[in-house]
């Protein structure tokens, strides 16, 4: 039999609730409006969907509102047509999430500086949506974290005022799977997993996504689906780290790990390419493995397999540091320190402005630490951005890339290969080039100093 949520004027049924989805009658809340809350309540809306978006940045509630945006692969035109249209709103008074039907948690889960799990966004925001949880509300947390987070952190604050998950409100978890950058495989494009807090929530959750995104993928329990996205995030991190040690042994070797993977993925099945680079960055994968191995010691249990793949990716941006002095020692016949180095590219990935957990920043703060003069430049940020790891580069300018520039630079450290930038100018300028990502021999620029790292 469906749960029967008792409302205020008339009991809603679970059945009344999955038809409001299906006709796109209910009304759907995302909180944070981040790279991942923006493009997936820009899908609920363009859906047909009257949505609220919720965030604590008021400047942020301010630009959406205004018909703009600040996320690069969000045109504006694109918020102020959902404006126009009546379908989207952004908004930072909480108390409006008593009109939504389902509220839907885009948050940061971000780690420690012990490398624990940092759950205080999922704690403060589920603290947030009581007070105005009302009966027959669906919650879905999208935020990545370890399995047992919805059942063991989340519903427990939401039953705290009387009511009960699966009977008055109902719960479900659904990972994110944003790949920002990614013009094939957008929002709508990917397939959801969901998994409930009983039957009902299930039904609910799989309902909602079924008319958003290509295909609702219904697992077993809430710990399935938290499962999942660890899963797949740490499968790109071992297999990242494989590629990076493999680097390492091969250029001992004196083979081109480029090469090899070039060769390798000409085979058309068990084989998948993974590339090597600097570092890994994004919000998922530099910390999702941590969220597991921190989980399993509650069993007893040490993954030492993650454990090491994480080390292997940690330890990338030393090693970038450790061949620039080895290259300027050898090629130039100077130390590190005062040495005049230019970053290119802070972003985590190319052609994005998203610098969340981006190796270039270690990479640009282990260069200072050893005395190098370090500028950056990147064509998706005129200046570094606020973040909790590296706060002291907050409003350092980008140093744009011209002659007068590089032939002030001692060295160039490839960071990241955005398509915009001028290679061949750097290769023609600059006296060294640390190449991490392959950006000049994949684009068959000759000229310059060009040293793989």
């Amino acid at each position: 039999m469906d749960a029967v949520v008792e409302t205020s004027a008339d009991p809603v049924s679970v059945d009344t609730l999955v038809a409001r989805f299906r006709s796109h009658q209910a009304r759907i809340g995302v909180i944070g409006l981040g790279y991942v809350g923006l493009p997936l309540i820009r899908a609920v809306a363009e859906r047909g969907f009257n949505t609220l978006g919720f965030d604590i940045d008021p400047a942020k509630v301010a630009v959406l509102n205004a018909g703009g945006s600040y996320i690069r692969h969000i045109a504006p035109d694109t918020i102020a047509a959902l404006r126009a249209s009546g379908h989207f709103t952004a908004t930072d008074d909480f108390s409006r999430l008593a009109e939504v039907d389902a509220i839907l948690l885009c948050v940061p889960t971000p780690l420690t500086r012990q490398r624990e799990p940092d759950l205080s966004y999922v704690v403060r925001t589920t603290q947030n949506i009581a007070p105005y949880l009302r009966p027959g509300q669906l919650i879905v947390l999208e935020s990545t974290t370890y399995p047992g987070t919805t059942r063991e952190v989340m519903r427990p604050i939401l039953e705290q005022g009387g009511f009960r998950s699966g009977h008055d409100f109902f719960l479900a978890y659904s990972p994110e799977r944003e790949d920002p950058g990614n013009e094939q495989f957008g929002t709508q494009a990917i397939p959801k997993v969901v998994g409930g807090d009983g039957p009902a929530a299930l039904r609910l959750a799989c309902a909602l996504y079924q008319e958003i995104v290509a295909r609702a993928v219904p697992v077993s329990s809430i710990d399935v689906a938290e499962a999942v996205k660890l899963t797949e995030n740490i499968f790109r991190s071992v297999n990242i780290a494989l590629v990076n040690e493999l680097k390492v042994v091969y250029e001992a070797m004196g083979i081109d790990i480029w090469e090899v993977i070039e060769a390798a993925k000409t085979k058309p099945f068990g084989y998948m390419p993974f590339y090597p680079g600097p570092g890994l960055g994004g919000h998922c994968i530099p910390i999702d493995p941590f969220y597991l191995t921190w989980k399993a010691r509650e069993f007893d249990l040490s993954p030492r397999f993650i454990e090491l793949a994480g080390e292997v990716n940690t330890a990338m941006p030393g090693r970038v540091v450790d061949k620039t002095m080895a290259a300027l020692s050898e090629h130039s016949g100077r130390a590190l320190r005062g040495a005049r180095v230019l970053v290119v590219g802070v972003a985590y990935k190319k052609n994005i402005d998203d610098m969340r957990e981006s190796p270039a920043l270690k990479i640009m703060e282990l260069l200072e630490k050893r005395g190098a003069l370090v500028a950056f430049h990147d064509p998706f940020f005129p200046e570094i951005l606020p973040t909790r790891e590296h706060p002291g580069f907050t409003g350092r300018k980008s140093t744009p890339i011209a002659a007068s520039t590089l032939a002030e630079t001692d060295v160039a450290v490839i960071c990241t290969d955005h398509d915009s930038v001028d290679y061949q100018l750097l290769a023609d300028r600059c006296p060294l080039i640390i190449d991490t990502r392959n950006a000049f021999a994949s684009r068959n620029i000759a000229g310059g100093l060009v040293v793989k790292a």
